[in-house]
């Protein structure tokens, strides 16, 4: 199992950008993915879950309205689209797969190498 997360980089705030994670040995209607983040001395947290049916979708409190996850089952991809980013959105993410659509880090089985956002005021 392989989980590939793109589409980091720098951008100024109220800037957008679209993550990626394209997942490979697994089906995504079997499992849930979710993104992740951790900024520098922080613990990670969880950002946005979609379930393997798709129907499930959940946002942490400090994105909703900003953040949309989506999927392309074709493509076996799962994306992250970022509107209105701010200083605080910077921060290493990560993409994961585990059998239930939570925001619990340790919940998940498989772990994507992470993709740095930066948020300039």
């Amino acid at each position: 199992v392989q989980l590939q997360a793109s589409g980091g980089g720098l951008v100024q705030a109220g800037g957008s950008l679209r993550l990626s994670c394209a997942a490979s040995g697994l089906n995504l209607q079997d499992y849930a993915i979710g993104w992740f983040r951790q900024a520098p001395g922080k613990e990670r947290k969880g950002v946005s879950v979609i379930g393997s049916s798709g129907g499930t979708i959940y946002y942490a409190d400090s994105v909703k309205g900003r953040f949309t996850i989506s999927r392309d089952i074709a493509q076996n991809t799962v994306y992250l689209q970022m509107n209105s980013l701010t200083p605080e959105d910077t921060a290493v993410y990560y993409c994961a797969a585990g059998r239930w659509p939570v925001m619990t880090a340790p919940r998940y089985d498989y772990w994507g190498q992470g993709t740095l956002v930066t948020v300039s005021s």
